[in-house]
């Protein structure tokens, strides 16, 4: 074989494999629209179950203990969260990705915050407050006070989660549809 000839199937072997990674990438994302399309998310964060839920539809208001996908809205504390990295990328507002979170109290509702969450006097479990981040940067919480009208305060029993705890009540508006797990295993 000739140094010729050997220069030539290199080129061809190369072109073989970026040739097919380009049209494994391309199914891919075709893949991915596609699932999308229908509502599929993949969760990659402790604070759900890891694996694949489905966006369903939400056709009545929000209740306590609704698990929901939502879009979170684009506050000072939400856009620090993007900031540090406790948010993913996404197709929400601001490049955000929707959060799965389970509904704590709905309109109407007394949220005090010290050291944990109260709702209407009651603890609300695995509500404990992290004074600072993993990285050891400090955390705020957000002030507590009267859930308003069309809004929820959103909650995950994982102690690191980032949610109301520290960015306050949702408007309902923001709910993407109930969460609901397709393929999971827990974190």
């Amino acid at each position: 074989m000739t140094a010729r000839s050997e220069i030539r199937a290199r080129y061809e072997k190369r072109r073989r494999r970026i040739g097919g990674l380009l049209i494994g990438s391309v199914v891919l994302t075709t893949i991915v629209v596609t699932v999308g399309f229908w509502g599929f998310r993949l969760n990659l964060t402790p604070s759900a179950a890891l694996g694949i839920w489905r966006i369903v539809e939400l056709e009545r208001p929000a209740r306590k203990g609704d698990r929901v996908f939502v879009c979170p809205p684009l506050s000072g504390a939400l856009q620090e969260g993007l900031r540090r990295g406790y948010l993913r990328r996404g197709l929400c507002a601001g490049g955000v990705a929707p959060l799965i979170k389970t509904v704590s109290a709905t309109s109407g509702q007394f949220i005090s915050i010290a050291g944990f969450v109260r709702i209407d006097g009651e603890v609300l479990p695995h509500s404990r407050l992290m004074e600072f981040d993993g990285e050891g940067r400090p955390l705020s919480p957000h002030v507590g006070g009267l859930v308003p009208p069309g809004a929820v305060y959103l909650h995950s029993d994982f102690p690191g989660s980032f949610d109301s705890r520290y960015f306050g009540p949702v408007a309902t508006t923001n709910i993407l549809g109930l969460a609901q797990e397709v393929w999971t295993r827990e974190p």
